[in-house]
């Protein structure tokens, strides 16, 4: 173990790093550990003059180039920052048909997530709000703690978010009981690797996870894009009672948080509708049309994170690189691990 110093609003600290076996995301959990700094929030400067560093959490720790002793300055990102209570409370694909999703959504597919910095976007006052038919469509903000996608699934169905893990067990079980539909070619990765994985809690969940759950709660799980505005809809597959039901996520490109209906705006949470019956198999449908104006408001404040096109650059060989995944791939294929924006 090494000792890494850091600079943050609180005060000076030493925390101690494995500089050969750490993730960018075990520093960033330690960091958070320290400061209350939540990863996605976190702002990294070193080296002097201090400069920023580029976070991918699931790149070694040696793709920063920090030696022992280091000293790290630790800002939060200002223009992401949630007010004290919501943090408190709380831290996608194309459209579902009734065959199991195989999109890059599936973030349990990699060991472990990769999770750039998001914006987050509540209200000053409060979350944000749309007014839809019996009430407003409330942006309701869980943790960003890797297990978002379940949290809001539990704040959905289950109406506790600290049953995040109990929902990850629903998914392990349905896949160890369903080997056909659940084959490796569809889960990318051998059975028990993927099981293992998803029931650790810094695995995160997408699209195969939705489908999973859809089936479970005989419940239609409609996510909305924040950057595109589009509605993938994650039904019941055939031959599975359909309770007529949907229920609404808000999806910010590396983030999930749950919509509910609140009958009057600073109504108590146990008084929101969480499931909401089906009125329209189309767009039309009232919700979505009012998760889609919700979409639009948060898209307005940019609170959204597209990591398919952010570019990059490999710091080794000068390669241009364009997104998460041809990141893990030029580091899989080069053992190269040290990239910047740019």
């Amino acid at each position: 173990m090494a000792p890494i110093r850091l600079r943050h609003p609180k005060g000076v600290m030493t925390i101690q790093v494995d500089l050969d076996s750490f993730t960018v995301q075990d520093l960033q959990q330690e960091i958070y550990a320290a400061t209350d700094i939540l990863p996605s929030l976190q702002e990294l400067k070193a080296g002097y003059p201090p400069h920023s560093l580029t976070l991918i959490p699931e790149l070694p720790l040696e793709s920063l180039g920090l030696q022992k002793g280091e000293q790290l300055i630790v800002t939060q990102k200002l223009e992401a920052s949630r007010p004290a209570s919501q943090r408190s409370q709380a831290p996608a694909s194309t459209s579902a048909s009734h065959t199991p999703p195989t999109t890059g959504l599936a973030r349990s597919q990699v060991a472990e997530p990769v999770a750039p910095a998001r914006p987050s976007a509540p209200q000053a006052s409060g979350p944000d709000y749309v007014e839809t038919e019996g009430g407003y469509l409330v942006h309701r903000i869980v943790p960003d703690d890797n297990s978002c996608l379940f949290s809001s699934i539990a704040l959905v169905f289950e109406q506790d978010i600290k049953k995040a893990q109990q929902i990850r067990k629903i998914v392990a079980d349905e896949i160890r009981k369903d080997m056909d539909t659940w084959t490796e070619a569809i889960l990318g990765r051998p059975r028990d690797e993927y099981i293992s994985t998803i029931l650790k809690p810094a695995s995160w969940g997408g699209a195969i996870e939705l489908a999973v759950l859809a089936k479970h709660y005989a419940t239609e799980i409609a996510s909305v894009d924040v950057e595109s505005g589009r509605i993938d809809r994650f039904a019941p597959p055939p031959g599975v009672a359909d309770s007529g039901n949907r229920c609404v996520l808000v999806y910010s490109g590396i983030h999930y948080d749950a919509a509910t209906v609140a009958p009057i705006l600073d109504a108590p949470d146990d008084f929101h509708q969480t499931i909401l019956p089906k009125q329209s198999s189309g767009d039309d449908d009232a919700v979505l049309v009012a998760a889609k104006k919700l979409a639009d408001k948060l898209r307005a404040k940019k609170a959204f994170t597209n990591t398919a096109t952010f570019d990059l650059r490999c710091e080794i060989c000068k390669k241009g690189i364009k997104g998460e995944k041809e990141a893990r791939e030029h580091a899989k294929e080069t053992g190269h691990a040290s990239f910047g924006e740019y």
